[in-house]
């Protein structure tokens, strides 16, 4: 038995519930202080990472831009699937972000999960974003399925609400805004800290 669990404790797709988990590869956020508490340090690969946000406009995508920036580099589309607002293209170009490799696909709610899906498991991209307002636990799990499948970074762009609902996600943060910082509520791997990370560094 042990040498079936052996790679899949190397690898982290197994904890045995000692310190904290391997993780195969992360992404470094761009963020000092939020990659020092992330195990890995980072966005992990291959797998979902969950922001919750009270209102649209408070840094939720200022926070991405430094990896996103990172993974247009690597020459594969970044997909960002039914966004609430078209992006301000200046704004990506100053962040770094070649809109060479930025695609938009526009649709309904239920077919943006299935778009998301898709665009996770076909290993062709360099992240997913997504922003689904309801996705219950069934759909979280199949999209985490599908990052893990495609080696694929997936963004989940939801509203604080859904804090209580159960999360395939390997990584969950919640943006609060009085004082702007950010709350690590789950990261596969390690303990959330307990304390916020000041959120500041988003309004240089």
């Amino acid at each position: 038995m042990s040498a079936i669990l052996q790679p899949l404790i190397e690898t982290g797709r197994l904890w045995r519930g000692q310190g904290t988990a391997p993780l195969r590869d992360a992404l470094p956020t761009g963020f000092d202080a939020l990659d020092r508490v992330l195990p890995g340090g980072g966005w992990p690969r291959a797998a979902l990472s969950e922001i919750l946000f009270p209102a649209d406009g408070v840094g939720e995508l200022r926070l991405l831009l430094p990896a996103l920036a990172m993974l247009s580099r690597e020459a594969h589309p970044i997909v960002l699937i039914a966004p609430p607002y078209l992006p301000f293209p200046a704004a990506w170009i100053a962040a770094g972000v070649d809109l060479r490799y930025l695609q938009i696909v526009q649709a309904d709610e239920h077919d943006a999960l299935w778009a998301a899906e898709q665009c996770l498991r076909s290993a062709a991209c360099a992240a997913v974003l997504c922003w689904p307002r309801q996705a219950d636990t069934a759909t979280l799990r199949r999209l985490q399925l599908a990052a893990e499948t495609g080696q694929t970074i997936g963004f989940l762009l939801r509203p604080a609400q859904v804090a209580a609902q159960a999360s395939m996600a390997a990584v969950r943060i919640g943006i609060e805004t009085a004082p702007p910082r950010l709350r690590v509520l789950k990261c596969r791997g390690g303990n959330p800290p307990a304390q916020a990370v000041a959120f500041v560094a988003l309004a240089a």
